[in-house]
Order: C-alpha cells, then structure tokens, then sequence
C-alpha cells in the first residue's frame, strides 16, 4: 500500500496556502493562483512552512483520497513555483505548426487546416527547423489542464504503429508494427 497521503509537503519561499471554509485550498505563488476543492472529511494543517494532510479514519476511502488531494496539492505547490512544461513533435511529411498568440493553425495531412484555441492560463509555443519535425511546446502551472490540452491535440492525429506518423510526445518511444511484407 502507497503511503504518498502520510509525505509532508515543504512550501518553498513565496508561497501562501489559505485553506477556507469546507476545505478550499487556494496555492498563489510566482507563476499563479490555482484552487482545489478538498474533501472536507481529510484535515489539513500547515506548521513551520510543512503541509500535512491526515486522514480520520483506515477505510480504503479514506486511504484512496489521502494520497489524491496530497498529491493535487503538491502539484499545485510545484506548478505556482516551477511550472510544467509539455512538448509535442509532429512526425509527418508536410506537418505542420504555426502560432498567433493562443491559436494554433495545425497541417496535419487532412484536408483543411485544424485551428486549435489554447487556454489563455497556458503559454503556447511552436518551433520549426529545417531537416526537423516541428515541434509545440505547452507551458503552464496547472498540471491537469496542461494534460487535458496535450491529450486533446494528440487526440487530433494519434501515432500510427507503421510509420510512426502523428503527434507524439517528445521522447515517447512507439510500438511498431512490421508490415505487410515482413511475412514474406
């Protein structure tokens, strides 16, 4: 059994927690604010610059979102202080990304152009360079939206296993599949 929920959470310098009413946690730091509504059975208390979240009983519940909103709440720490960043690659003969601001303009082989509008809480960015795929780059402080945002463009054109064309995280290595004339 994980014992992530039991794990103090250091605050780093320039960060305030105010925890309201019905367990509101609000997290404002340098890059942002992000709020996370916690479940008001779980108690949370902030001593010496150290968050701790407790649970009140050893039911499997109770145990499940311990871990949970510690874990939300130290994303939300280090996403106001450090920030996550996600970056994409577009692999396919004639892909490509441009950005005006927060919209996205996406080739990506159909046969129109894919506007896609970003969150105006995360910072787009596209590079293009000769001889290389393009490449997006997703920065934000709040973990799950930058992961709903990056989910959703793969979502536009997914890697397929033949020749790997498609949007795909920088990185991520793709099961391949051989072709038809690799039975011969």
């Amino acid at each position: 059994m994980s014992r992530i929920g039991k794990a103090p959470i250091t605050l780093p310098k320039g960060v305030d927690i105010n925890i309201s009413n019905g367990n509101l946690v609000t997290v404002k730091g340098p890059k942002g604010t992000l709020t996370q509504q916690v479940d008001p059975e779980l108690s949370i208390t902030i001593e010496n610059g150290v968050l701790v979240v407790t649970r009140p009983t050893e039911q499997k519940r109770h145990r499940a979102m311990h871990g949970l909103y510690r874990a939300l709440i130290n994303n939300m720490v280090f996403g106001v202080t450090e920030g996550y960043t996600v970056k994409q690659e577009l692999v396919g003969v004639g892909y490509k990304a441009t950005n005006d601001g927060n919209i996205l303009d996406l080739t990506l082989g159909f046969s129109h152009h894919i506007y896609f509008q970003v969150p105006m809480e995360l910072k787009v960015k596209t590079e293009t360079e000769k001889g290389k795929n393009p490449i997006i780059t997703l920065e934000g402080s709040d973990k799950q939206l930058i992961g709903q945002v990056a989910a959703k463009l793969r979502s536009l054109r997914k890697p397929e296993p033949y020749k790997g064309k498609g949007i795909k995280f920088v990185g991520e290595q793709l099961r391949r599949k051989a072709g038809k004339t690799a039975s011969k």
